[in-house]
């Protein structure tokens, strides 16, 4: 009777209302008869308000193993948070975090294992590291003749592509691959570029399946029905988020450590800013933000109307207004650029448009070469 209900729940939806992956569940359930299953999920992996690994365990779907990213399987583990090793109360199964002493899934990890399921909500960036677990997953799957199914869900971010291309000398797990900032991709159009560009670990190829979106295309605002990791609370941070993550390089605050995460900036040496904010230390989302507890002045964005291009106005203004420029970037700025150039170009004071005219023509390239991977117009 469970299998019936979900069933005509999430497949007799009307036609034009966005039906994920996941929300294709008859579909799946039929492709995962007499299989042990891993998942790659966490707390996005939804169907309405039931989780895919509680519904498959309620149909008696076996699931060996549960990978859990950044954040957690359940979601609630701060950012950067180091995740061990765990048993899921509610299902009993075994968590592996990719985000502890291991990224990649083991080949002892999926030796009892016949098809791996992913589905991770993703935000569109460069940087977000759901992508670069993707990789890893993608990777031990094809050294482990394993099949993956990806359970598409829509990029709150995909009507546009922008940005620097990642120089390889600056490849890490906050950048993976040779894209943009903004790539305008799903996860599995992102995954079906990773195998046709050759970018898993010596050209091997995986073996993937992606149950597609219903009734989306790239150009659709979509509006998450969740957070998808602690500090994006809502659409205004997700859609602020490719522009304003680069300020995670920098001695400004994004308002980690408050409720209004990638939608405030500022700086205690910034009086002369209108509005005030003071970060806290939030277990769970933010256990020690930077400037904790010291009172910033900034702006705030909450209101602001988001364009679809990476806005670097942000940047540049707060670089201008900031009294030692010495102390501006940190360390990490550049890897999250994905180029050394950015940095250099904001020193320099070129404008917004002098610094995207030097972007091209990689980022055409880029665009040519997003075509052919493309699920969705």
């Amino acid at each position: 009777m469970f299998f019936l209900c979900i069933t005509l729940s999430c497949n007799a939806q009307p036609p034009s209302r966005v039906v994920t992956g996941a929300e294709q569940f008859l579909d799946l359930a039929l492709k995962l008869k007499n299989k042990r299953v891993a998942l790659v999920v966490n707390h996005t992996a939804l169907l309405g308000k039931a989780h895919l690994a509680d519904s498959l365990k309620s149909i008696g779907i076996p699931i060996s193993i549960i990978f859990g990213p950044e954040h957690g399987f359940r979601g609630d583990a701060a950012d950067g948070e180091h995740i061990k090793d765990s048993i899921d109360a509610k299902t009993g199964v075994l968590v592996a975090s990719l985000y502890g002493k291991n990224r990649k899934p083991t080949a002892n990890q999926l030796s009892n294992v016949d098809v791996v399921i992913f589905d991770i909500q993703d935000v569109g960036a460069r940087f977000y590291t759901y992508i670069s677990t993707l990789h890893y997953v993608m990777e031990a799957c094809a050294e482990n003749n394993k099949q993956l199914i990806i359970l598409d869900r829509p990029n709150p971010n995909g009507g546009y592509v922008d940005g620097p291309i990642l120089q390889p000398e600056l490849k890490s797990f906050v950048g993976m691959h040779p894209i943009p900032i903004v790539h305008g991709l799903t996860v599995g159009e992102l995954a079906q570029m990773i195998n046709g560009e050759g970018w898993l670990e010596g050209g091997k190829k995986c073996n993937v399946e992606i149950i597609k979106i219903k009734n989306w295309k790239h150009s659709d605002d979509y509006s998450l029905p969740m957070r998808p990791s602690p500090n994006l609370p809502n659409d205004q941070s997700v859609r602020f988020y490719p522009s304003l993550c680069l300020f995670e390089g920098t001695v400004i605050s994004v308002g980690r450590g408050t409720s209004m995460q990638f939608q405030v900036l500022g700086n205690p040496e910034l009086k002369e800013m209108p509005f005030q904010f003071t970060p806290v230390s939030m277990k769970g989302i933010s256990n020690t933000p930077p400037l904790q507890d010291k009172l910033c002045y900034g702006i705030d964005l909450r209101a602001a109307k988001v364009e679809r291009k990476l806005d670097l106005s942000y940047l540049i203004k707060f670089y201008s207004a900031y009294p030692d420029k010495s102390k501006f970037f940190g360390g990490s700025f550049n890897r999250l650029a994905g180029t050394t150039v950015l940095k250099q170009q904001i020193i320099d004071g070129l404008t917004e448009d002098q610094i995207r005219a030097s972007w091209e023509p990689g980022l055409s390239q880029y665009k040519e070469t997003r075509k052919k991977y493309l699920l969705y117009p």
